[in-house]
C-alpha cells in the first residue's frame, strides 16, 4: 500500500510539514542568497495521494513568502515524466539523476546515455515551459584508481560519465543549472556499496582536490 494511503496520521503530518515550511521561510526570507525554496528532497510522488498531500505545501510557501520566490523539489530517479504526479507544483524542476552509476553503470554505460536522453525527451514532450536544474549527479571515485578500459570507481570512468552528462545538459535548452554530488567525500555507515564512506566528492575528506575538481573548473569557466 502507498505511504500516503497507509499513514495513520497523514493530516497531522501535513499540518506539521506546513508549519515547518512557515518556520523555514520566517527564518530565511531576508537572506539575500535565497532565490528559491526547495520544499522536498526525493519524495515519493507517483500517486494521486502524494499529489493531494504535497499540493498544499507549495501553496503554503507562496502564502508565507512575501516575495513569492520560486518553489521546487528534488525529484528522485523514479519520479520520471510518465510517473511523477507532482512536478506541476514546482516552478522549476530539480532532478537527481544517476544514469551510468546506479542505473546502467559499468558495462551498460552506453545504454545509460540512451535512457537519459529518453527521459529528457519525455520532459520536452510535456511542454512545461519550466527551467530545469540538476541538483545531483556523479559517480564514486576512489582517489588514485586508474584503469583502461575504464571501470566503475576509476578516474577514467568518472571522466567519461561527466562528459556524457555534460553533453546531455548542453543539448537541452531547458537545463539552466548543474550541481554535482558531492562537494567532498564523507563518512557513511559500513556497507557493500561504499568503500569507507561516500566517494562522490570533488574533494577528499581532507579538502584536497581530486582530478574531477579541475575538470569541473574548466567546464564552468567556459560556459557561455
Amino acid at each position: 500500500m502507498d505511504f500516503f494511503e497507509a499513514h495513520p496520521n497523514l493530516d497531522e503530518l501535513q499540518k506539521n510539514h506546513i508549519e515547518d515550511i512557515h518556520d523555514l521561510i520566517l527564518r530565511d526570507k531576508n537572506h539575500p542568497s535565497v532565490f528559491a525554496w526547495s520544499l522536498l528532497n526525493e519524495p515519493s510522488t507517483t500517486t494521486e495521494a502524494a499529489n493531494e498531500y504535497f499540493g498544499p505545501l507549495f501553496e503554503a510557501a507562496h502564502k508565507y513568502d512575501p516575495q513569492q520566490r520560486p518553489r521546487t523539489f528534488a525529484l528522485v530517479m523514479y519520479s520520471t515524466p510518465d510517473a511523477c504526479k507532482c512536478y506541476h507544483h514546482a516552478d522549476f524542476l530539480s532532478l537527481n539523476r544517476y544514469y551510468g552509476w546506479y542505473v546502467k553503470g559499468g558495462s551498460d554505460f552506453e545504454d545509460a546515455e540512451r535512457l537519459f536522453r529518453d527521459e529528457m525527451d519525455a520532459w520536452v514532450e510535456l511542454d512545461l515551459n519550466k527551467p530545469m536544474i540538476f541538483t545531483e549527479y556523479g559517480t564514486d571515485n576512489y582517489i588514485g584508481e586508474s584503469k583502461l578500459p575504464s571501470v566503475m570507481w576509476a578516474e577514467q570512468y568518472e571522466d567519461e560519465y561527466l562528459d556524457m552528462y555534460h553533453r546531455v545538459f548542453d543539448d537541452y535548452d531547458m537545463v539552466q543549472g548543474e550541481q554535482i554530488w558531492n562537494f567532498a567525500d564523507f563518512q557513511t555507515v559500513e556497507g557493500l556499496m561504499r568503500v569507507n564512506g561516500n566517494k562522490k566528492g570533488v574533494f577528499t575528506r581532507q579538502r584536497q582536490p581530486k582530478r574531477v575538481a579541475y575538470k569541473l573548473k574548466e567546464r564552468w569557466e567556459n560556459i557561455e
